[in-house]
């Protein structure tokens, strides 16, 4: 059997498949790129040849342009497909809409590697499936046993509470434009709450293809004071990037009230260093739970570790008698979760 080393190695540009000549989510332009999800650290511009899910492709049109490579490749869920020497296939990661696990396989070795991920319900993509495989390459964002995300549900009615407490202000939800927003619409609608939520210019783009592919987040409006007075968004939601609390737009609404959603919203110093008066704890990763818990699941011979908290994660495998070892990879952040 071929050693896992020579299927998939780190290098400076992403992780390379020399038997298939490809990356997956490769930092730099390359000649052939496997996506796994449309969020920037991951999917970049400039490639010559693309392979990911026909909703990462649209979302990287949306974001880079039509031309963000010289070819894009659509990859169906499920289906093996040959590639030089090895054969590969995509497969749920519940991460965003679109985003996919990669299982390259050659010579009896499978190797999946998870992108990023989460083992939440998420009505705006499809969950995560565990995948049989030799080496499992998981993230590590919140790979630290401090982090136990709550329920989803708690978060939004600790938001909606708000709402009741104080219908004079406008509370301002910053989430990420990619998958956090849209989730956070699609759950206050779950929730019950039928009014229109407004949302940033730079989101509107992203959310209307959420909507194409099926996804109904229900009345949106463009969060703008151009027409009407401030007072009009008084009790209202408004979705946003977290940049756009430090914007002169947001000083536009009457008492804006800050809310964050994001994993790291745990960590109260990060709350109140944003000035953040309303944490919601939401996030789009594994927490250190589930991130054990996916390893034991799949019980793969060796966990490599690509990003995020590696050391602890690392040495839980080790604890737990599974081969494992930090890949150092660069260029992913896990600021914007």
């Amino acid at each position: 059997m071929i050693r896992p080393e020579q299927l998939l190695a780190p290098t400076a540009d992403g992780l390379f498949c020399p038997l298939g000549g490809f990356h997956i989510d490769p930092v730099r332009p390359v000649e052939r790129a496997l996506i796994t999800h449309g969020h920037g650290d991951h999917a970049r511009s400039g490639h010559d040849r693309v392979l990911a899910t026909a909703e990462t492709l649209r979302i990287m049109a949306a974001r880079y342009g039509e031309d963000f490579a010289n070819g894009g490749t659509p990859a169906k869920l499920g289906e093996a497909m040959r590639i030089g020497d090895v054969t590969v296939s995509f497969h749920p990661a519940g991460h965003v809409l679109g985003s996919a696990q990669i299982a390259v396989e050659a010579e009896g070795c499978r190797i999946v590697v998870s992108g990023d991920y989460k083992r939440r319900r998420d009505p705006t993509c499809l969950p995560f499936e565990p995948v049989a495989c030799d080496v499992f390459i998981t993230e590590a964002t919140f790979g630290l046993p401090v982090f136990r995300h709550p329920d989803d549900g708690v978060e939004i009615h600790k938001l909606l509470t708000s709402l009741k407490d104080f219908p004079e202000r406008t509370h301002l939800v910053g989430a990420y434009a990619l998958g956090k927003a849209q989730r956070i619409i699609c759950r206050l609608r779950e929730e019950g709450y039928r009014e229109p939520i407004y949302i940033h210019g730079a989101l509107e783009k992203l959310c209307r293809l959420y909507e194409e592919e099926g996804i109904d987040l229900g009345e949106l409006l463009p969060a703008t004071l151009d027409a009407g007075s401030k007072t009009d968004f008084a009790g209202a939601i408004v979705v946003c990037p977290p940049s756009a609390f430090s914007d002169r737009w947001a000083r536009r609404f009457p008492d804006p009230l800050p809310c964050f959603a994001s994993g790291w919203m745990a960590i109260r110093q990060r709350a109140k260093q944003r000035g953040v008066e309303l944490p919601l704890i939401v996030s789009d990763h594994c927490d250190w739970q589930e991130l054990t818990e996916t390893i034991e699941e799949i019980a793969p011979g060796e966990v490599w570790v690509t990003h995020g908290r590696e050391e602890a994660l690392v040495r839980w495998c080790a604890l737990s008698g599974i081969a494992a070892r930090p890949l150092h990879m660069v260029g992913y952040e896990d600021e914007a979760e």
